[in-house]
């Protein structure tokens, strides 16, 4: 059985400055990588109130050694865009080295 099984692309985008504010143009957003990868749900929740009804799904995300993922890209994961949670974990011990990310994603 093969660790990394589910095809997984990474984009990121550039930074443009607006008259306020810096933001990230995700609509020239550029493809960094994409290959195999090991995805696992790590939970899913929903939020009700009169003002907003959201859900949030959360997955863990096993990145072959050397991928190039940083904290402020997006993830293209079964035709549903996710982004990265939080600084990348790389593990670079035992026999299997890897990049672990968490990815989210939230719906109304």
């Amino acid at each position: 059985m093969k660790f990394f099984n589910d095809p997984v692309e990474i984009h990121s985008a550039p930074i443009t400055e607006g008259a306020y504010t810096r933001h990230r143009d995700w609509d020239n957003a550029t493809k960094v990588w994409a290959g195999l990868a090991n995805v696992q749900p790590e939970r899913s929740f929903e939020t009700r109130s009169p003002e907003r009804e959201t859900a949030q799904e959360r997955l863990l995300v096993y990145l072959p050694w050397g991928t190039p993922v940083d904290a402020p890209d997006r993830l293209l994961i079964d035709g549903l865009w996710f982004e990265v949670d939080g600084e990348p974990m790389r593990w670079n011990y035992g026999s299997l080295r890897h990049v672990r990310i968490r990815a989210w994603r939230v719906t109304n």
